[in-house]
C-alpha cells in the first residue's frame, strides 16, 4: 500500500470504507462494487514505485467525498479540477462521483482567459488546482462566484488533502438516478467556442459496461495508463475500464515511449492516440518479444493513418483496435475485438474504419431532413442511445439545433457505412468544403497526399476565394530527414483527382495546430490563411 507522506490520505487500514445498501444508480457504487474482493490487492502502482490497494482507493474516496459534504453545497454543486495528472486527483474525481456532486476537468494548459470562460459558464463551487497557479486561478474562481478553492500537486501534497485528512474513511454512497449529472466535459472546441457537454451516471455506466464485454475485459488484465484524466478517453474510457473490470493500472503521469516499452511485459492493454503509436514506432525495442503478453491496443481521439495502422501490425504481429467516440457521447462504434453473433465472420479489424456501431447505439449516415444515405454514400452521422448526453450546459438553444425530432443527435462528423457495415469517418461537417458549387471531403484529398513519399501528415482546410466561394489549402508535414515538393505534390493530386479536389496552394511547414488530444485545429488554418486569395 502507498506509504503516508505530507498530506497524503491513504496508508496502512483494516476497514471498507462503503456502507450497504448503496446507490446503485451512482456510477460510483458500480465501480466500487467491482473492487476483487482481496482488497489489499495492488489497484495502482506508479512510476516512482508507490502502490495503491483497492483498500486505498475506498478509503482515500471516502475521506474525499466527507470533506466534499461536509462544505454543505447544494445538489448539483459543480466541482472544477485543474490539476496535474496525479493518483489523488483520479481519486478526486471518484470522491465527488461518490458524494454525489458533478465533476468538471479542465486541461492543466488552460490559461487565465479560458478559465475564466469555464468559470463563468460553469459556476463551480469547488476549484481544486495546483499549488503554482493558486494566486490567479483562485481570483479568478472567487470573481464567478466559487466559495472554495483547494490546491492539489502531483506529489501528493496540497490543502486538499490537508483538509480531507481530518475527515472519517466511512462513507455512504450518495443516491443518485440515472439521468442524474455526473460529469460536464468542455469540447475541445477544433471549431469554435467550447460547450459544457453534460453527462449523467447512467451515461457513462452503460458505455463502461458495454466496452467491458465488446473489447473482452478479462481476469488479470493490467492497463498502462498514461492519457490524461481531463478528457472522455483518458478518464471515462480508460480509467472506467480498469476499475469496472477490477484490474490493476501502471499509472504514468505522461507519456514516455521507453517508459511503455519497458511496462509492456507486466500489461496486458494499452490505449493511445495516435501519435503515441507514432512515438513508440520510433523505438527500436518495439517487437513482437516485448508486446507478447500484451492483449489489446486501442487508439482514438483522432484519425489514425492507415500506414500507421499497417506498420504496428508488421512490426508488433498486433492489430490496432480503433474507435470512435466524442465528449457528448462517450463511445460510439468500434472495430471488433473478436467474432460475435452480430456479425459473424465479420470481425477483422479494418484500417481506415472505425468498425461496428456499439450495441446499444443507433448510428445513421443522413442527407439531412431524416433521409438515411444509401449504403456507401457520405452523409451526417448522426446517433442516438443511453450514451448520448442530455445536451449542453445553459446551452437550450443550441441543445435543440443539435438534436433530430427523432432524438438523434447531430455528431458533426462526416462519413458512411459501407455494405458489411463498417462505419467509416471522412471528416467533420464544418470541413466540408464547397468549391464551384461541389463537396470536396479533405479526407479523401489528405488520403492521397499522406501516401505520398515524404509525407508524414497532411491537413487540408477551404478558404475564401472570389471566383470559387471556397477552395482548398493543404499543409503538409515531412518525415525526418525528407523534403516533399509542395508543386510535386499538387501535380500529383492532378493525375489522380477531378479538378475542383485539387488545392490551390500547398504549403510544407514543420508542424500543424493540435489540441491537448492530438486532433488537428483546423480553425486555427482557416484563419492563418482565409485572406490569402481575398486580400
Amino acid at each position: 500500500m502507498a506509504a503516508a507522506a505530507g498530506g497524503c490520505l491513504v496508508g496502512a487500514g483494516i476497514r471498507s470504507s462503503t456502507r450497504f445498501p448503496m446507490s446503485q444508480n451512482n456510477l460510483f457504487s458500480a465501480l466500487r462494487a467491482a473492487f476483487p474482493r482481496d482488497l489489499d490487492q495492488t489497484a495502482v502502482q506508479t512510476e516512482t514505485g508507490l502502490c495503491y490497494s483497492w483498500r486505498d482507493l475506498d478509503r482515500a474516496t471516502a475521506m474525499l467525498a466527507n470533506l466534499l459534504q461536509s462544505l454543505g453545497l447544494p445538489a448539483g454543486s459543480r466541482i472544477a479540477a485543474h490539476v496535474d495528472k496525479s493518483v489523488e486527483a483520479m481519486l478526486l474525481y471518484l470522491a465527488t462521483l461518490r458524494a454525489g456532486y458533478v465533476y468538471l476537468p479542465l486541461n492543466v494548459a488552460y490559461q487565465s482567459a479560458e478559465l475564466q470562460y469555464f468559470f463563468g459558464t460553469a459556476e463551480p463551487a469547488v476549484l481544486v488546482c495546483c499549488p503554482r497557479d493558486f494566486g490567479w486561478a483562485s481570483k479568478l474562481a472567487f470573481q464567478a462566484g466559487t466559495h472554495y478553492v483547494f490546491t492539489l500537486d502531483d506529489q501528493r501534497q496540497g490543502s486538499l488533502l490537508e483538509r480531507a485528512a481530518q475527515h472519517s474513511d466511512v462513507h455512504t454512497v450518495a443516491a443518485r438516478k440515472a439521468d442524474d449529472l455526473a460529469a460536464m466535459v468542455y469540447t475541445s472546441g477544433t471549431t469554435g467556442r467550447s460547450k459544457g457537454a453534460m453527462l449523467s451516471h447512467g451515461n457513462l455506466l452503460s458505455n463502461a459496461k458495454v466496452l467491458k464485454d465488446y473489447w473482452g475485459w478479462r481476469t488479470g488484465d493490467v492497463l498502462i495508463h498514461c492519457l490524461p484524466i481531463f478528457h472522455v478517453h483518458g478518464l471515462f474510457v480508460a480509467l472506467h475500464g480498469a476499475l469496472l473490470n477490477g484490474s490493476k493500472m501502471i499509472w504514468m503521469a505522461r507519456f514516455d515511449p521507453k517508459q511503455v516499452l519497458a511496462y509492456l511485459p507486466q500489461a496486458t492493454v494499452f490505449m493511445g492516440v495516435p501519435t503515441l503509436y507514432v512515438r513508440l514506432l520510433g523505438e527500436a525495442g518495439l517487437t513482437p518479444q516485448a508486446c507478447a503478453k500484451m492483449r489489446l491496443f486501442v487508439a482514438g481521439s483522432a484519425p489514425l493513418l492507415l500506414e500507421t495502422f499497417q506498420e504496428w501490425t508488421s512490426r508488433t504481429g498486433h492489430t490496432i483496435l480503433e474507435r470512435y467516440g466524442m465528449s457528448e457521447t462517450v463511445m460510439l462504434s468500434s472495430n471488433p475485438y473478436a467474432p460475435d453473433a452480430r456479425h459473424g465472420d465479420q470481425f477483422e479489424r479494418r484500417g481506415g474504419t472505425v468498425g461496428f456501431p456499439l450495441p446499444g447505439v443507433q448510428l445513421r449516415i443522413s442527407s439531412g431532413e431524416g433521409k438515411t444515405c444509401a449504403v456507401g454514400e457520405v452523409g451526417n452521422i448522426e446517433v442516438r442511445g443511453p450514451n448520448v448526453f442530455s445536451g449542453y450546459w445553459r446551452m437550450p438553444e443550441k441543445t435543440a439545433e443539435e438534436f433530430t425530432d427523432g432524438g438523434y443527435f447531430k455528431t458533426g462528423d462526416v462519413g458512411m457505412v459501407d455494405a458489411r457495415g463498417y462505419v467509416s469517418i471522412v471528416g467533420r461537417s464544418k470541413d466540408l468544403i464547397i468549391s464551384g458549387g461541389y463537396n470536396v471531403y479533405p479526407a479523401e484529398i489528405e488520403g492521397y497526399i499522406n501516401a505520398m513519399p515524404g509525407v508524414a501528415e497532411c491537413a487540408l482546410v477551404g478558404v475564401p476565394h472570389p471566383d470559387f466561394g471556397e477552395v482548398g489549402v493543404a499543409v503538409v508535414i515531412a518525415k525526418p530527414g525528407a523534403a516533399p515538393d509542395a508543386n510535386a505534390i499538387v501535380k500529383a493530386l492532378k493525375a489522380n483527382l477531378a479538378n475542383f479536389k485539387i488545392p490551390k496552394r500547398c504549403y510544407v511547414l514543420p508542424e500543424l495546430p493540435r489540441n491537448a488530444m492530438g486532433k488537428v485545429q483546423k480553425n486555427l488554418l482557416r484563419q492563418q490563411y482565409q485572406n490569402l486569395f481575398t486580400a
